[in-house]
């Protein structure tokens, strides 16, 4: 799942080696934090977070085959 989330995120930012991210397993959730560059923040997000809504229900969708709650923290 953590390279499933780099991969959508380098192809959206202007420093993808800048891109990382920390994976908190816990018992019931995993919690993903994204790390981006300076200035990449927006371009995460998106025009009123559609693109970070977007990339959670992907994250979403994917864990549901886990049977864990995932969670997407974005942090610059």
């Amino acid at each position: 799942m953590k390279d499933f989330i780099i991969f959508i995120v380098k192809h959206l930012v202007d420093d993808p080696d800048a891109v990382t991210v920390n994976e908190v397993d816990g018992e019931k959730t995993v919690v993903y934090e994204l790390r981006v560059g300076p200035g990449d923040m927006g371009k995460v997000i998106g025009k009123r977070g559609q693109t970070a809504k977007s990339i959670r229900t992907l994250l979403a969708a994917a864990s549901a085959k886990t049977g864990k709650r995932a969670v997407l923290e974005i942090l610059e």
